[in-house]
């Protein structure tokens, strides 16, 4: 790592502060703030400084003897972490230069995507570089991962590293709409096709063209339409439901799923030859649990996203929150880290730091006892995901979106398990 890093000791404070001024540098580690009072700078002076000459470099301070309150202090002067005792300066180092790096990527428009993937781990970066060396290409991509793990945030980035990224980018969630009315929505229709349709209608392929097409959900896409989506990939060409009119268009398609296509072809419920011809380019979204590292980072990111958007002053979130956060499971990926800041500013009231209490803390503690002697595996996973589910339901008073949240899912995706769940009952 070729990084710039400026380590400032208090009596070198005003050098450091000067040479800020005239050069760049990607991070900032105050060494020993706890010096007696003879030096020009008190450590409140210090970053106050620091802050003003070089606003958006990260500093971090090597404080082994920091308390919480003493890191809460720190933080709320304009730290950007503290390396207490017992942490690992390296790390902290290494995901704070790579948080500078991300942002002059993005202010300086080279790798303007970069935005939507935060975060430094190994993980994460693996798919950085996938999305480097493919952006550019017209490769049909799917992308895997668990639900919340930001499979729509990899889809954007593909597209914004395209020569397409001024073009529309449009998005399907192929297990929102009925079936009977997915193939219109896909392929448009022409008047009097069906029932209510009552003029031409442009489908989604054709909105995209020019640009990308991106398909969630793509496993849960009914067979028929399978068919059709194969000849598109085949042939670029595509009919209007109700037409013999062939159209061709220009369009990069991005699938995603949050299943298992392989064993679906298994089940005979996804065709072989279609999933050949999506996956090209396979980029897998990791789950959190395989990127602790880049928690933080994500935290401090949300924290800053929903304080503009809600317009109210920046909240900081406290050392031990952080460690907290990091220590604990998330099985709703990223969407429930996100949920779970949402609900913390929301209830932080006018307070500044975000304090663990803040925050819906998911545990390791699980509800129930699983039967370890079993004749039918399926059913058992099917009868603890049933009774997950309502007990969701019930602590929403039914309310789906709610109960979504909870869980970490999409509304979508919750209404599909309940909807599979039904069908098996």
């Amino acid at each position: 790592m070729n990084e710039e890093i400026l380590r400032v000791c208090r009596d070198s404070a005003a050098a450091a502060i000067a040479q800020l001024r005239t050069s760049s540098v990607d991070a900032i580690v105050i060494d020993d703030p706890r010096l007696g009072d003879t030096h020009d700078y008190s450590i409140e002076e210090l970053l106050e400084e620091l802050v003003q000459a070089s606003p958006n470099v990260p500093i971090l301070i090597c404080d082994e003897a920091a308390s919480v309150p003493d890191a809460v202090r720190y933080i709320r002067l304009g730290a950007h972490d503290v390396i207490s005792s017992g942490s690992d300066a390296a790390p902290i180092i290494e995901a704070a230069v790579e948080f500078r790096r991300s942002q002059r990527a993005a202010d300086s428009g080279s790798e303007s995507w970069r935005k939507h993937l935060v975060g430094s781990s190994k993980a994460i970066m693996r798919t950085i570089e996938i999305i480097r060396l493919v952006g550019s290409r017209r490769s049909t991509v799917l992308i895997t991962g668990e639900t919340g793990t930001g499979k729509e945030m990899v889809a954007r980035a593909i597209h914004l590293a395209s020569p397409r990224a001024q073009q529309p980018l449009v998005a399907v969630n192929c297990n929102a709409l009925p079936e009977n009315l997915l193939e219109a929505e896909l392929f448009g229709h022409v008047k009097g096709a069906f029932t209510g349709a009552i003029q031409h209608r442009l489908g989604r392929f054709e909105q995209a063209h020019k640009g990308t097409l991106f398909l969630d959900e793509v496993g849960d896409l009914p067979l028929d339409i399978q068919t059709k989506l194969l000849r598109f990939l085949q042939e670029r060409e595509f009919q209007r439901v109700g037409s013999s009119e062939t159209i061709r268009v220009d369009v990069r398609l991005i699938a995603a799923t949050n299943v298992d296509l392989v064993q679906r072809i298994r089940e005979g419920k996804f065709r072989e030859d279609l999933y050949y011809r999506l996956n090209v380019v396979p980029i897998s979204a990791p789950p959190l649990r395989d990127r602790l590292e880049d928690i933080p980072l994500l935290a401090h990111h949300f924290v800053e996203k929903i304080c503009q958007l809600e317009e109210i002053p920046l909240r900081r979130l406290s050392p031990e929150t952080i460690a907290r956060l990091k220590n604990c499971p998330w099985p709703g990926n990223v969407r429930q880290l996100e949920n779970a800041v949402e609900m913390a500013v929301a209830l932080s009231g006018t307070r500044e730091i975000l304090y663990p209490s803040d925050f819906p803390l998911p545990t390791n503690r699980i509800a129930q006892t699983i039967p370890i002697a079993t004749s039918d595996f399926e059913q058992t996973v099917g009868r603890i995901e049933r009774q997950i589910l309502e007990e969701a339901l019930k602590k929403s008073g039914g309310n789906k979106t709610a109960a979504a949240e909870m869980l970490g899912l999409k509304r979508t995706t919750l209404a599909a398990k309940i909807k599979s769940l039904e069908a098996v009952a």
